[in-house]
């Protein structure tokens, strides 16, 4: 029989299936806002265990279908605290988003242009927060600041200064003649971190061959950057997480992003600190007598010390030179707000620290203003700018050849003579020594100028943004440049210029840097989620960067009466560095994440050089890496008494170009009967040498226990570096005295070991500790050429030595012991191990915190106490101990010991030091609503201070010093370095 109506009937069926199913659905609607009221765009809005997703708008409205009639939807966004929200049926929801400091930890780099959760993550990178940097102590620096605050990173002072030397080596040796320092990245921009020689060697003669040294005690330009701006830093260590940045990310990458404003009511900021430096340790006087004094200076020092003892005239010059209290003084003052399509954040901070030398300091002002702008719902801009002005003066100090420099004088100057100037401020010559170091103190000068700029921008364009896969456009640009003038004046009425001294008759050294660098780039990200919970995300991107730094050195001698022009002298010589280089590449990676549970991800940089000998040859750096959450799996039960358990394992390369001069031959000028040419420098060079390349292999595992009250993270890394770059020797009848090539292998193996707990959380008592621990071990694996000494003062002293087999920062020399090299090892740079403990206790409104590092072991060459013990001034010289026989005394032992074994210079650098401490008091709010008509929010008042105790054997100022700075991987050389100090500070901030 023939159907009626069939049409009506599918209707009808419609009409009853789909209430149906919709009663399997809900959906959910709503709008994001923040504390103040104000929408938050781009949330990210997810059914929680699906890839069910969506954000909100530009208004922070969200719309959102469920997979049935109930579930728990998470929103997250960055710097705000994830909410979960259970959903039962179709429901208008209002969320507001709190603030989190904490959750900028919950995200690290996974690539140029984007961010995975840390639980996620499947690279040891390790994050520094602005609380963490200045939160304890304002920081004299921002490399300052970072001791001890993560494992693996070797931080040192290469001299106690004012106004940085510092360096930093992640996961030990990278190179041996080329670069060990990281990449610094802020905001996107490359910033250089020189460290820019001032000529003082046309007076010290510490090297021999120009004006440059890397024995002048330089600054490294990263201490510029203000540590007050900084919101967040991250590590990236190995070469696994630093592959994406290629060529120059060998030694790790340090990325640096700078505060932002937050939409809503105008937050301002002020910070006020005040205190004072003052030695860390000062070595103290022989004590003399007159047999003592007859026995070291002859009979004839001997009245000359009676009169001034009885006379209450003994000075200890070494107190007179390093005892100042240098005051310290920082102001920072900041404003922040905007609202959901602007944000602004600027800043200024003057910060002036006095030295614990007269004439010496730091001055540094600082301007920030960061701009971040919504122009429409697919595309966001930003603007990160930065201005800074330093000035520092360093003084004379470090090793020398010709007895001037202020340590070098002060380790042969007794305490009876009379250096001080009469009524007409005259200085009388030291008979002791070239110099009279009052004299050279308050009368020499070695200024240093920098004015700088920091320009970041980027672009964020959202092609298109679907519910399951969005495409997005970055284009980033960085410009770093600055001017750097130094000037270093010794006037010809100094006691080791007067010509009758065999002086220059006075010396000015004017030095000019420019450094411009730039840097462009382009992204695409793709993003995908698949309907089997499967997301995919696919980055490619070009990048481009400038390098161009012209450093100029004048030096004249023979001053004109009282000028210090170097054109009003009779002898001028000039020396000049220049570096141009222009770097491109591509990078491509593809991240997979199923669930969260299973987390891979592989990429490829590729980068060409003009620093290679084929420009157009480009060197490509693979990565790949693979997490697993284990706490995600169905097996896994939630109320587990572990809440996180994930294995991870990484590979990466990334490059290390070669240093300058090593792939072409350099000439130089010369004249002979006033006929100019040029010749050979005698380093012949070598088109073919490839970059240095190195390779990781890292495996580790993160934990989390008792509602994340406990975290733990265990890292083992294989680090090799291949084609290393050597200075080899070439016989004579080459004409030439040397060559890079590519001759050897290195490897790093090391484990790293990080514990953060919340010991106790009540509502009034909070105590938080976290503990790290590191330890690294470097081997040369091949070597090509014949085994070298490097990085001292030769075998007699003591020096580092390159022989396969051994560890790349060995010290060997002249021993009774010699091996089949002829040297005897006497002990190693590299510590057994690092360790720190961060902890931080808040009772009510009162908050301590304190950061202990304890470094074992590692070895230093003390020349300083050499040359004390030449002059018969050591503290210790008539100490007893040293001596086997206990026939002589300390002083007299080490000299027996020179030309024989190098043994007494080689000295364990071992210490413990309280880094940093904090004590502060944050009045009630109650008490601030009738102060200023309420609109004060927070003051907070305390004390701080740094180094404050010092805990070391070693038988000098600080184990923690380099007279060679942090250039290479030969540190712990000391020549009578600036001494380190410690800082103490009243600190007073204010919000409102």
């Amino acid at each position: 029989m023939k159907q009626k109506y069939p049409l009506l009937k599918m209707v009808y069926f419609l009409l009853f299936l789909i209430p149906c199913a919709l009663m399997g659905q809900s959906v959910v609607t709503g709008v994001i806002k923040d504390a103040g009221n104000n929408p938050i765009p781009f949330v990210n809005v997810i059914e929680k265990g699906s890839s069910n997703g969506t954000t909100s708008d530009f208004d922070g409205n969200y719309s959102i279908t469920l997979n049935g009639n109930s579930g728990t939807l998470e929103f997250s966004y960055l710097g705000y605290a994830t909410q979960e929200k259970l959903i039962s049926s179709s429901q208008t929801l209002n969320v507001t988003l709190e603030e989190s400091s904490e959750s900028l930890d919950e995200v690290v780099i996974s690539g140029l242009a984007s961010s995975v959760k840390r639980s996620n993550a499947a690279n040891a990178v390790a994050s520094v927060s602005a609380e963490q940097i200045t939160g304890t102590t304002p920081p004299p620096t921002l490399d300052g600041a970072l001791y001890g605050k993560f494992a693996g990173a070797l931080v040192s002072q290469n001299s106690g200064a004012p106004g940085g030397g510092l360096s930093i080596k992640l996961r030990g040796a990278t190179s041996i003649q080329g670069n060990t320092q990281p990449l610094y990245i802020v905001d996107g921009v490359y910033v250089d971190n020189s460290s820019i020689s001032a000529g003082l060697n046309a007076v010290s003669a510490a090297s021999a061959g120009g004006s440059a040294s890397n024995q002048d005690n330089p600054t490294n330009r990263i201490a510029d950057i203000n540590p007050d701006d900084i919101e967040n830093i991250e590590i990236l260590k190995g070469a696994s997480a630093a592959a994406i940045y290629g060529s120059r990310a060998a030694a790790g990458v340090v990325i640096i992003t700078t505060k932002k404003g937050k939409a809503g009511e105008t937050q301002f900021k002020f910070g006020q600190s005040f205190g004072w430096t003052q030695v860390t340790r000062l070595l103290g006087l022989r004590n003399y007598n007159e047999q003592r004094v007859e026995d070291s200076f002859g009979a004839e020092a001997v009245p000359l010390f009676i009169a001034a003892r009885d006379e209450g005239r003994l000075v200890d010059y070494e107190e007179e030179i390093y005892g100042e209290k240098g005051l310290i003084s920082k102001t920072n003052f900041s404003m922040s707000g905007g609202d959901v399509k602007t944000r602004f954040y600027a800043g200024v901070t003057h910060s002036n620290e006095n030295g614990i030398v007269k004439n010496t300091g730091y001055e540094k002002t600082s301007l920030r203003l960061n701009l971040d702008h919504r122009a429409t719902d697919f595309l966001k801009v930003s603007l990160n700018t930065n201005y800074i002005n330093s000035k520092s003066d360093r003084g004379f100090f470090n090793n020398d050849n010709s007895g001037t420099t202020i340590g070098v004088t002060l380790t042969g100057t007794t305490p009876w003579l009379q250096l001080f100037p009469d009524e007409n401020g005259v200085y009388p010559d030291n008979p002791s020594g070239a110099s009279n170091p009052l004299q050279t103190r308050d009368r020499v000068t070695n200024e240093e100028i920098v004015d700088r700029f920091i320009i970041g921008a980027s672009a964020n364009l959202d092609i298109f943004k679907k519910e399951k896969s969005s495409l997005e456009l970055i284009l980033r640009g960085g410009l770093d440049t600055y001017g750097q003038k130094s000037r270093a004046i010794f006037p010809k009425d100094l006691q080791f210029q007067k010509p009758a001294n065999g002086g220059q008759n006075g010396v000015a050294v004017q030095g000019d840097t420019q450094n411009r660098n730039y840097n462009l780039a382009a992204f695409l990200v793709h993003n995908y989620r698949t309907d089997n919970d499967l997301s995919f995300r696919t980055q490619a991107g070009v990048t481009r960067e400038y390098f161009d730094r012209n450093t100029q050195l004048i030096t004249a001698s023979g001053l004109v009466a009282s000028e210090t022009n170097v054109d009003q002298a009779a002898n001028t010589g000039t020396n000049q560095f220049r570096l141009l280089q222009e770097d491109a590449g591509f990078f491509v990676q593809e991240e997979i994440n199923f669930q969260d549970k299973l987390i891979g991800a592989i990429g490829l940089r590729g980068d060409k050089s003009s620093n290679n000998g084929d420009a157009n040859e480009l060197n490509y750096y693979p990565k790949a890496s693979l997490a697993a959450n284990f706490n995600e799996f169905d097996f896994w039960k939630e109320d587990s008494f572990v809440d996180k358990f994930k294995l991870r394992v990484a590979y990466g390369e990334a490059g290390n170009f070669a240093p300058f001069g090593a792939l072409f031959t350099s000439y130089t000028s010369f004249s002979t009967n006033d006929l100019l040419g040029i010749s050979l420098v005698g380093v012949r060079g070598d088109g073919d040498l490839s970059p240095e390349r190195q390779k990781e292999l890292e495996f580790g595992t993160d934990l989390s226990i008792l509602d994340g009250k406990v975290d733990f993270s265990a890292t083992y890394y294989i680090k090799t570096v291949d084609d290393l770059i050597l200075n080899s020797a070439l016989p004579p009848s080459s004409g030439f005295t040397s060559e890079f090539v590519n001759a050897g292998e290195l490897q790093n193996k090391g484990l790293e070991l990080s514990l953060n707990s919340n010991i106790i959380e009540s509502e009034d008592f909070v105590w938080n500790a976290s503990v790290n621990w590191f330890k690294n071990t470097s081997k040369i694996t091949r070597l090509d050429v014949d085994p070298f000494n490097v990085g001292a003062f030769g075998a007699t002293l003591g020096t580092f030595r390159i022989e396969e087999g051994s560890s790349a920062t060995q010290i060997v020399g002249i021993g009774p012991n010699p091996g089949a090299n002829g040297f005897q090892r006497f002990g190693d740079s590299e510590p057994d191990f690092q360790m720190a403990l961060n902890n931080s206790i808040q009772y009510k409104d009162f908050q301590l915190s304190f950061l202990w590092q304890w470094k074992k072991g590692g070895d230093n060459i003390n020349l300083t106490t050499l040359l004390s013990d030449l002059n018969g001034t050591s503290a210790d010289y008539d100490d007893s101990g040293l001596d086997p026989s206990g026939a002589l005394a300390n002083g007299p032992y080490r000299v027996s010991q020179l030309g024989s074994s190098a043994d007494v210079f080689v000295e364990d650098a071992s210490y413990l030091r309280l880094r940093e401490v904090g004590l502060y008091y944050t009045i009630p709010t109650t008490t601030l609503e009738n102060f200023l008509g309420g609109n004060i929010d927070n003051i907070k008042v305390g004390f701080s201070g740094t180094n404050l105790i010092n805990i070391f054997d070693y038988n000098s100022y600080d184990p923690e010093v380099s007279n060679f700075g942090g250039g290479g991987i030969f540190t712990g050389v000391e020549v009578t370095p600036f001494p380190s100090s410690k800082r103490f500070l009243f600190n007073l901030a204010v919000n409102f």
